[in-house]
C-alpha cells in the first residue's frame, strides 16, 4: 500500500465568472451542473459560492477560498466572463490554476441561454499572458457539464505534483563520485522551480547513523521488514543496521523539513558507504520510495526530484534506473510472441543495484551488490555489499521521465510512455525488459544528443499526460518525447 503522507492532498475550489452583461444565473446554472458532475467522479472539488463579475467579487472568492481550504483552482467561464478580475484572482491564488469554459448546451436557447465562453476563453488566456502567469489549459479547454468535470479530472495529478514541488525540500548527503558527473546538479535550476534543497556531507550521514543507535523504533522497523521481505529474508541479521538507517533518516527529514511539506533524499552510497555503515542501501531506499520519499542513488538531486514528481502524478512508488543494456539478439528471438511488434531497438534493460519498491517487484529478496561485491569484497564472502532488494519488476505500463538542470543551469526534460515486458532478464538488481516505440532514436537524438544522465525516473502507469501539462505549467521551454518514425528528430540524418 503507497503511503502518501509525503504528497499533498488535492482541494480544487471550482469558481465561477460571469461577465456582467450576461446572465449571472447562467453561470451558476452551469457551476452547479459541473459539481454535481465532479461529485460523480469523486473529484476532490469544492464548489464556492461567489460568482467574480468584479474586482470586490474577486476578493471576495480569495477570503471564501481561504476560509474552505481551497489549494487548486478551476476557473470555470460559465460565460464570456470578465477577463481581469478572472486573471487577478489566478495571480493572486497562490496555488495551481486551471482555465475551462462552457459549451452551448442546446440550439433551443442561444439568445438568453447563449454565454459565448468560446470567445471569452480567448480573453482569459490572452489576459494571462499579459500577467505573465503559468496555468494549466486543457488540451480543448471548452465542454459540456461532464466534459469540464473530465477536465478537472485530468487537472487533479497535476496540481498534486505543482502542490508538492513547491513545497518539497531535498536533502542531498555527499559529493557525487567521480565517475558520475552525469548526475550534475546546479541548484540555481532548483530554486527557480521553488524547491529548496540542503546539501550535506558524508560525515553528516554517518554521524546521524550512529546517532539513531538504541532508537525504540529499531526493533519494529526490523520487524515490518521481516514481515515485507518474507521467504525474500536472505540475511535476517542484517535487519537491525537497516533499520537503524531508515530511522536515522526518517528522523532527520522530520528535524530539518522547515518552512516546507515534503521531502525526498539524494544520498552518496557507494563506495565509501559500505566499509563504514557495513551494508548497501538500496532495499532502505526501496522502503521510503514506497512512502512517497524517492531516495536517489549517486547524489542524483534531479534523479530524487523526478521520482517525486513521477509519485505525486501516479500516486504510486517511483523508482531510479540505469537505462542499462541492449537486449542481446538470442533473447529477443526467443520472446517473439510476448515481445510482439516492438523492434530490438525499441527495447532495453532498465536496472539499478536494489532500490525499486517490493510492490513493483516480482518474488522480491534481499541481496548484495555484485557489481560493488567486485571492486569492495574480491573474492570474499558477501558482508558489507548486502543490503539490495532484487526481482524481476512486474510487467505492466511505465513512464519514464527526467526534469535536469542542465550544466547551463538550464532546465529540460523528456518523457516516454510504455511497458515492462513479460520476459525473464536472465541477470541480477532490480531489473526489466523495456518496451519504449522508436526507443533507438530516442536514446540517439535525445538521450544522447540533449546529454541527459544515465538515471531515469521510473513511474508504473502511463503519466505522460499529466506530466506534459505540468512542465508546461512550470514553463519548462524543451521537453522532449519520443517522436513517431513519421517525424524525424531535427538531428536526424534524412538520408
Amino acid at each position: 500500500m503507497f503511503d502518501q503522507k509525503n504528497i499533498p492532498e488535492v482541494k480544487i475550489g471550482l469558481l465561477a465568472v460571469s461577465r456582467d452583461c450576461f446572465p449571472i444565473e447562467l453561470s451558476r446554472r452551469r457551476r452547479q451542473a459541473v459539481a454535481a458532475a465532479c461529485q460523480e467522479l469523486n473529484l476532490p472539488v469544492v464548489e464556492l459560492e461567489t460568482i467574480i463579475e468584479n474586482e470586490k467579487d474577486g476578493l471576495k472568492a480569495l477570503e471564501e477560498i481561504k476560509q474552505k481550504g481551497v489549494n487548486a483552482l478551476a476557473l470555470y467561464l460559465g460565460n464570456f466572463g470578465p477577463e481581469g478580475p478572472t486573471t487577478m484572482v489566478a495571480q493572486r491564488f497562490t496555488g495551481p490554476v486551471m482555465l475551462a469554459a462552457a459549451a452551448e448546451e442546446t440550439g433551443a436557447d442561444l439568445y438568453d441561454g447563449r454565454g459565448d465562453a468560446y470567445c471569452g476563453m480567448l480573453n482569459a488566456s490572452y489576459s494571462v499572458g499579459l500577467r505573465q502567469l503559468k496555468v494549466h489549459i486543457p488540451e480543448y479547454p471548452v465542454g459540456t457539464a461532464d466534459e469540464v468535470a473530465r477536465m478537472i479530472e485530468e487537472f487533479v495529478p497535476v496540481a498534486r505534483a505543482w502542490l508538492g514541488l513547491k513545497n518539497l525540500k531535498i536533502f542531498s548527503f555527499g559529493p557525487r563520485p567521480q565517475d558520475f558527473y552525469a548526475c550534475n546538479a546546479p541548484i540555481k535550476p532548483l530554486f527557480d522551480l521553488g524547491v529548496e534543497i540542503m546539501e550535506n556531507s558524508e560525515l553528516d550521514l554517518y554521524d546521524i547513523y550512529l546517532k539513531a543507535a538504541g532508537s525504540p523504533e529499531i526493533k519494529a522497523v526490523a520487524a515490518d521488514m521481516a514481515r515485507e521481505l518474507g521467504a525474500g529474508n536472505n540475511y535476517p541479521e542484517l535487519l537491525d543496521k537497516l533499520a537503524q538507517y531508515e530511522v536515522a533518516l526518517l528522523n532527520f527529514m522530520e528535524k530539518n523539513l522547515g518552512a516546507e511539506k515534503y521531502g525526498v533524499f539524494a544520498n552518496k552510497c557507494w563506495p565509501a558507504f559500505e566499509p563504514y555503515f557495513g551494508f548497501v542501501p538500496c532495499y532502505v531506499n526501496s522502503r521510503l520510495a514506497s512512502r512517497g520519499i524517492p531516495v536517489a542513488c549517486e547524489v542524483d538531486i534531479y534523479g530524487a526530484l523526478s521520482e517525486y514528481l513521477l509519485s505525486c502524478v501516479t500516486e504510486m512508488p517511483a523508482t531510479l534506473l540505469d537505462i542499462n543494456n541492449t537486449v542481446p539478439p538470442d533473447m529477443y528471438e526467443k520472446n517473439k510472441k510476448k515481445i510482439g511488434d516492438y523492434k530490438q531497438t525499441d527495447l532495453f534493460m532498465g536496472f539499478h543495484c536494489g532500490n525499486t519498491a517490493s510492490c513493483c517487484l516480482l518474488q522480491p529478496a534481499i541481496g548484495y551488490q555484485l557489481i560493488m561485491h567486485r571492486l569492495l569484497e574480491p573474492e570474499k564472502k558477501p558482508e558489507i555489499t548486502r543490503g539490495t532488494i532484487e526481482g524481476r519488476i512486474k510487467p505492466g505500463q511505465v513512464t519514464i521521465f527526467r526534469l535536469q538542470g542542465t550544466a547551463e543551469t538550464q532546465l529540460r526534460s523528456y518523457l516516454a510512455q510504455g511497458e515492462v515486458l513479460d520476459v525473464e532478464p536472465q541477470s541480477f538488481g532490480s531489473i526489466g525488459v523495456f518496451g519504449i516505440k522508436e526507443m533507438g532514436r530516442f536514446y540517439r537524438h535525445i538521450l544522447i544528443e540533449k546529454r541527459f544522465p544515465h538515471h531515469t525516473a521510473v513511474g508504473f502507469k502511463a503519466a505522460g499526460r499529466a506530466l506534459f501539462a505540468l512542465l508546461r505549467m512550470l514553463g519548462i521551454k524543451e521537453v522532449y518525447y519520443n517522436q513517431p518514425a513519421s517525424l524525424p528528430y531535427p538531428t536526424e540524418n534524412p538520408f
